[in-house]
């Protein structure tokens, strides 16, 4: 197991190195205002029997997970996803996707998902697009990792270890959690983040394993480029190090800040065909996005309940008159008519261009409005149910030069969703959600059936279908009574001939 643990943080900052101590494989210091990741990558014989149980018949794996509470992104970190929990996959064999193998252990070390099977439950991504891209994907709208962490603090730390169970426990508070597998590699890579806050310097190395601290922070060099990042600071190898060594790298990097913010609310009144708003307080970009092609998007990862028409989406006058320019793409298959308890994939995504104003001399606030349409929901005591919906992903996407190369970075993070939907050149200026509360999850009053009413409707219904099964054959009887079968038989009795035999005389 290798151990790498960054502090970051912002431009400017800088950390005197006599304040560190390094003794005895600990690094300790005084509390400073940074960002946090650790990052933790297995070797395969490293894996526990329930992990290979996982990952046997997976050609790619990535688990991403994201909380509900607003934070403030820092450079490196600054690539975002919608709160909750997503899953992107690619099998090996369609025949692992039939099995419900991978949601069962999936529900066991992160909780109760709603997922039976990838077949069922994950919906597709354009895989053959561009090869950097998972096939399936699959999201749950998970609050927070407490059951994780207690799984973990089972399974995976040792009982006398006590600081593997409070570095455990401080998930809790953690922005983002990362697991990701790939076949080639034969590697898996364990990512926490934490959000820039005030919070102490102290790391113990874990021999014989490698532990790599870093306390960083951005930096622009005279030679940096415009599609890289500069990093400065302090690296220190536990247990190898004496002291703490500076260092200056630049890299290239497709997640930049875009230096404002967004926010988005639901137009009134809601009813079953909600408008989301979106509303950014800037139509620019930095200096650094000069030049290139750039265009603002919207990610939004919607839960069953919700959905986007894309039919109604291709129209170019409505588009307009929303500041919508496309939808470039919506996940596959999308029911428009089923109800909510009735699906069994986990919802759908969609991408959508938005239209900015002209450029300014300064920033211009602006909005766009996204049309979604609501399914019917399973009754609800009061008549009334709240549809969670996740904040969405709003970004410039902008063409990098001819010729640009975006190796990966030390603090690359890739497959979320979207960025598979774009070329590998493309640069991801990220706007930053900015709710009116901390949290990044919307919340919509659907209209139900009432349970309480609910007796009163299934005994009309009863009756009014008693009622018309009787007028029906009240109905019957008469035609039959009048001219039926009975009525024909008599006039062959008096008659004593049948009525062929009449139409052959004439």
């Amino acid at each position: 197991m290798r151990e790498r643990i960054t502090f970051v943080q912002r431009l400017g900052d800088a950390l005197d190195p006599s304040v560190l101590q390094i003794a005895g494989g600990v690094i300790s210091g005084p509390e400073i205002a940074a960002a946090r990741e650790d990052r933790l990558t297995f070797a395969t014989d490293e894996f526990p029997d329930e992990l290979w149980l996982l990952l046997r018949g997976i050609h790619q794996l990535h688990i991403r997970w994201a909380s509900a509470d607003a934070y403030e992104a820092v450079s490196p970190f600054l690539s975002r996803l919608p709160p909750g929990f997503h899953a992107f996959l690619t099998p090996e064999s369609k025949s692992y996707t039939e099995s419900p193998k991978l949601c069962a252990i999936l529900a066991d070390i992160f909780g109760k998902l709603d997922c039976s099977t990838p077949a069922e439950s994950f919906t597709s991504l354009p895989h053959d697009r561009f090869s950097h891209s998972t096939s399936l994907q699959y999201y749950h709208p998970l609050d927070d990792l407490s059951h994780f962490i207690r799984y973990a603090k089972e399974k995976l730390c040792p009982p006398a270890d006590a600081s593997c169970v409070t570095r455990v426990d401080s998930l809790a508070k953690a922005s983002s959690l990362d697991i990701s597998y790939d076949e080639i590699s034969h590697a898996l890579k364990v990512t926490a983040t934490w959000p820039y806050q005030r919070q102490p310097v102290q790391v113990t190395s874990r021999p014989p394993f490698r532990t790599e601290v870093g306390i960083l922070s951005a930096d622009k060099p005279q030679t940096l480029e415009p599609h890289e990042l500069g990093i400065s600071g302090l690296l220190t190898v536990l247990g190898q190090d004496p002291e703490p060594k500076p260092t200056l790298f630049s890299f290239a990097s497709r997640h930049r800040d875009a230096e404002s913010a967004f926010s988005v609310k639901w137009m009134e009144p809601t009813g079953l065909h909600p408008t989301l708003q979106i509303r950014l307080d800037s139509n620019t970009l930095p200096k650094e996005a000069d030049g290139a092609f750039c265009s603002p998007h919207a990610y939004l990862t919607l839960p069953r309940g919700v959905f986007a028409d894309k039919y109604q989406l291709s129209d170019g006058l409505f588009l307009a008159s929303k500041n919508l320019t496309a939808l470039r793409y919506t996940s596959q298959p999308v029911d428009l008519e089923a109800p909510e308890y009735a699906m069994k994939r986990w919802g759908s995504a969609i991408l959508v261009e938005l239209t900015p104003p002209k450029e300014t001399e300064g920033k211009e606030a602006w909005t766009a409005e996204i049309p979604l349409h609501l399914r019917y929901l399973s009754p609800a005591e009061g008549g009334y149910a709240g549809l969670k919906v996740p904040y969405p992903v709003v970004f410039w996407a902008c063409a990098a030069e001819e010729g640009t190369k975006f190796p990966n970075n030390p603090f690359e993070r890739a497959n979320l969703g979207y960025d598979g939907l774009f070329g590998p050149r493309t640069v991801f200026w990220h706007v930053e959600p900015r709710p009116e509360g901390n949290s990044l999850m919307t919340t919509l009053n659907v209209p139900v059936l009432d349970l309480a009413k609910s007796q009163h409707v299934n005994v009309g219904t009863a009756i009014a279908v008693l009622l018309g099964f009787a007028w029906a054959a009240w109905k019957l009887f008469g035609v039959f009574a009048t001219s039926g079968y009975g009525r024909e038989e008599g006039s062959k009795a008096k008659t004593g001939k049948k009525p062929s035999e009449d139409k052959k005389k004439q």
